[in-house]
């Protein structure tokens, strides 16, 4: 089958799937602007039109304190709709990018915001260490997207196996938090991190202390035009 993606086809399948989740954000709002307006009706008329103002599933409403409750309930929802919008948009856009599916880019995106590593580094340090396979393979021995040598994730995990390392989400979720554990190591230096991530402590430190600069290159290329401090808060 021929691969589509990057084409005129592909580029449209992108822009339907974000306008169908623009509609669905937007009738949701649509739903809480009409609680919203009815609770600042008047007292006597707000219960007596709650019944055919509101769609069925807010039929049972009925009062102002049901209204406040059903408001407070629908903004919640609003919330929570409107971050799930947000991080499908994120990955249409990583997964648009770099050119890979949309379940591994939403994979980098959750692992990552859940480590504390800005999305944007994340997406990179996986490009340059893996080309985003999850079979890689190192000649030293390194695996998985993130290329975790074994002993190095059962510093964060104890037990875990080599076979365990290439599951994209385990590995993800060990790799960045290595990656967030190395730049608070080195004092918010994220680009010192990556070279300790890429090259090893030994190395790096023993460059230092010769007063040689550590950088191979790996750090300049992953920062390349990045902007950001490496983690979020």
């Amino acid at each position: 089958m021929r691969n589509l993606r990057g084409t005129y086809v592909h580029r449209g399948d992108v822009a339907r799937r974000r306008k169908r989740l623009q509609r669905i954000l937007l009738a949701t709002a649509a739903v809480a602007c009409v609680a919203l307006l009815i609770t600042h009706r008047r007292p006597g008329t707000a219960s007596a039109e709650v019944t055919s103002a509101l769609p069925p599933t807010f039929s049972f409403v009925i009062g102002n304190r049901e209204l406040r409750e059903a408001l407070d309930s629908t903004a919640g929802e609003m919330d929570l709709l409107r971050a799930q919008y947000e991080r499908a948009e994120r990955i249409i856009q990583y997964s648009t990018r770099y050119a890979i599916p949309a379940n591994l880019a939403g994979n980098i995106l959750d692992a990552s915001t859940a480590e504390g590593i800005d999305p944007e580094l994340a997406f990179r340090l996986v490009k340059l260490e893996s080309g985003f396979n999850p079979h890689a393979t190192s000649p030293v021995g390194a695996v998985g997207l993130t290329q975790l040598m074994v002993g190095t994730a059962r510093y964060f995990q104890a037990g875990i196996t080599r076979e365990k390392l290439y599951e994209p989400r385990t590995n993800l979720r060990i790799g960045f938090r290595y990656l967030r554990a190395l730049i608070g190591e080195y004092d918010g230096n994220a680009k010192l991190a990556l070279l300790v991530y890429n090259r090893g402590e030994v190395a790096v430190k023993n460059a230092l202390q010769a007063g040689v600069d550590p950088s191979n290159g790996y750090d300049r290329i992953v920062t390349r035009d990045y902007k950001g401090k490496g983690v979020i808060d």
